[in-house]
Formats: C-alpha cells, structure tokens, sequence
C-alpha cells in the first residue's frame, strides 16, 4: 500500500512545484495518453474505454483554453486550435472513429512539441 501512495505524493508534488510553462506541457502529455488509450478501447471495441478516455482528453482541451490570455494575439490562433480539435474529438467520439483520433493525436504532439521548443527559448 506503501508504493502506492508514494507514488501519489510524488506527482503530486510535482505538479505543485511546476512552472505554468510545465503545466501547460503536463496538459499536453496527459492529453496524448488519454488520446492513445481512447485509440486503443477503440482497436479492442471497447467502447466505455474509448468514451471515458476521450472525455478526459476533452477536459484537458477545454482546460488549455481556459488558461488562454487574450492580451496576446497568438492566443485566438490557439482558441481556434483547441476548438477544432474539440470538436474533432467530439466526432471521434460519437462515431468511435479511430482515423480521426490519430489525426487530433497529430496536432497534439505538434502542439506539445512547439510547447517544448518555446520553453527551451524562453529559458
């Protein structure tokens, strides 16, 4: 029961001692699995995996939009981003439709990457 735990305490920890820059890239990994996880209920017709991992992968989309500051330009062209998106994985969902996850997979790891370089230059 110990490791459990631990384990626990230790993400959690991690997640209260991270940039918002950090954040935003924990979002976009979490996003990725929880996309991939929908993939795979969806390759094993298991549709309330596929459903409830989809779902998760929405939270994280509406939750990245939130976090958007319109003070900045650049911020409408993400708000345009995470609606497509959103809306593609609304469709993947209602037609369990693995091609379209991929495709939302494909941005996803495109946003995360650009996350990642705009990080390294901003240090």
């Amino acid at each position: 029961m110990a490791l459990p735990n631990a384990y626990a305490t230790y993400k959690n920890n991690q997640i209260k001692s991270a940039t918002p820059g950090e954040l935003t890239l924990m979002l976009y990994e979490g996003a990725i699995k929880f996309c991939n996880i929908a993939i795979l209920g969806i390759e094993q017709n298991n549709i309330e995996k596929a459903n409830n991992n989809i779902k998760k992968c929405r939270a994280i989309i509406t939750e990245l939009r939130a976090t958007l500051n319109f003070d900045y330009p650049v911020a409408q062209d993400f708000e345009n981003v995470y609606v497509y998106i959103s809306q593609r994985l609304s469709e993947a969902n209602i037609q369990k439709n693995k091609e379209i996850l991929e495709e939302v997979l494909g941005h996803l790891r495109t946003m995360k990457d650009t996350w990642k370089e705009v990080m390294k230059v901003a240090r």
